[in-house]
């Protein structure tokens, strides 16, 4: 599925215009769905955290018995290749990718030797700087480790993202705060997720049933060294309906504040705009 209009793909060797075929009918990753991605960003002439998320790619890749092709620094060399072939400044969704293309031990599990790769950087505008989204609760949960690879940036875990947000868009709202199977609020269904009550700020701890997003820590880390107090622990839906204001951070969009949860209303808080603030400020000065 193209979002943009202007893509570019690095395949087999060569960079290819528009959305290239790179997956076969029989290809393991196409029926088995052993592919995993990552998404970083490309916006005002900036690629942000983009070691990390090329990092975790190669790590993701790992976890599905899939042998990365390329090493870290291979994979930042080829971005900055093909962020040249767009216009200056454009914002792009830098999304590598690997996936098997044979089957090994018993078919279902993936063969490392038939890892294949692309390269996808797709032109996507950033969302202004005034955009918010509403949340819901939603009957479906983020699986945990014993029954998913939530330890992956998977292909094969977004479906069920899917059904949480068009359980939310059918109700209306724009996103959905979701569970862990333990009935914890874990993240939304697209993004990490933090509330503040009485200026300090909480967020979900990692506990294995959603990533540790690369925005979400470097968010944490800018909040604190602004002197802001940001706690990781266990949080429940009733935490965040008492809370004075609640934002989302993912790669896509940043710092994104929620305005609503259910029929609980915030405004556009502080800290939110402090976050976003830092976050710019920061990705600016090339730190």
């Amino acid at each position: 599925m193209a979002v943009g209009k202007i893509i570019h793909t690095w395949f087999e060797g060569d960079w290819h215009e528009g959305n290239p075929a790179v997956m076969r009918a029989a290809d393991h990753g196409t029926w088995l769905g052993t592919l995993v991605f990552d998404g970083a960003r490309a916006f005002d002439g900036l690629v942000p955290d983009l070691v990390p998320h090329m990092e975790r790619v190669n790590n993701s890749a790992r976890v599905m018995g899939l042998e990365p092709t390329r090493t870290t620094e291979e994979l930042c060399t080829l971005v900055h290749e093909g962020l040249g072939r767009f216009a200056p400044g454009a914002a792009v969704y830098i999304r590598p990718m690997y996936w098997s293309t044979e089957g090994g031990a018993g078919v279902i599990i993936a063969d490392p030797e038939s890892t294949a790769f692309c390269l996808c950087l797709e032109e996507i505008p950033m969302p202004p700087p005034d955009a918010t989204q509403t949340l819901c609760r939603t009957r479906y949960v983020r699986p945990l480790l014993a029954t998913a690879p939530v330890n992956a940036k998977a292909a094969c875990l977004y479906p069920n993202n899917a059904r949480m947000i068009g359980e939310a868009q059918a109700r209306g709202y724009s996103n959905a705060l979701v569970a862990d199977m333990l009935g914890n609020v874990a993240e939304t269904a697209t993004a990490n997720i933090f509330m503040v009550k009485d200026g300090h700020v909480r967020t979900p701890i990692p506990n294995g049933t959603f990533l540790n997003g690369i925005t979400r820590q470097r968010i944490i880390a800018l909040l604190r060294a602004d002197g802001t107090e940001v706690e990781e622990c266990t949080l429940t839906f009733d935490d965040f309906l008492a809370a004075d204001e609640v934002f989302m951070t993912g790669n896509l969009s940043k710092v994104t504040p929620v305005v609503k949860f259910e029929d609980r209303e915030y405004p556009v808080g502080p800290v939110a705009k402090r976050a976003r603030t830092l976050y710019w400020d920061w990705a600016k000065s090339g730190s």
